[in-house]
């Protein structure tokens, strides 16, 4: 694993810890000044500071208590200072363990000599859907999972 993949998957293990934690202003730190954050229900967020204040509020409201959970299926950098990164997780309440029904892609750049998120887009699987496509189409399947 490069030093450059080391770091960027270190971002992500902040903001999931800052998350877990419910501390905005660190979940949001982890984002660049002019920052997008598009969440799975569709809100657009903009910049580190509103993105923090955001989630403190969610944090304080109706994901107080929630656990993010994240699972790196591929980094893939595009230069010295940019790196995308597709992962699938899922917000849990409790102990509860489920399989991840969202999935993430997030876009990473150097920001001042250390990685930070600059966008990311999450949506929600709808597994039952991909089926259909796939059983009527099934050319449209990917060829990994």
């Amino acid at each position: 694993m490069s030093t450059d993949t080391a770091a960027i998957l270190t971002t992500l293990e902040q903001s999931q810890d800052a998350w877990n934690r419910g501390d905005g202003a660190a979940y949001g730190a982890c984002f660049t000044a002019d920052a997008t954050d598009v969440t799975f229900v569709g809100t657009v967020y903009h910049g580190a500071e509103e993105i923090g204040r955001a989630h403190q509020a969610l944090f304080e409201g109706f994901l107080k208590g929630t656990r993010l959970l994240l699972e790196v299926l591929d980094v893939r950098l595009h230069g010295p200072d940019t790196a995308v990164v597709v992962t699938r997780g899922d917000v849990v309440k409790g102990k509860r363990a489920r399989k991840p029904r969202k999935i993430a892609t997030y876009t990473l750049v150097r920001d001042a000599g250390q990685w930070r998120i600059a966008a990311v887009q999450k949506t929600q699987r709808k597994p039952l859907m991909e089926a259909i496509s796939f059983k009527l189409q099934p050319t449209t399947a990917p060829t990994t999972p």
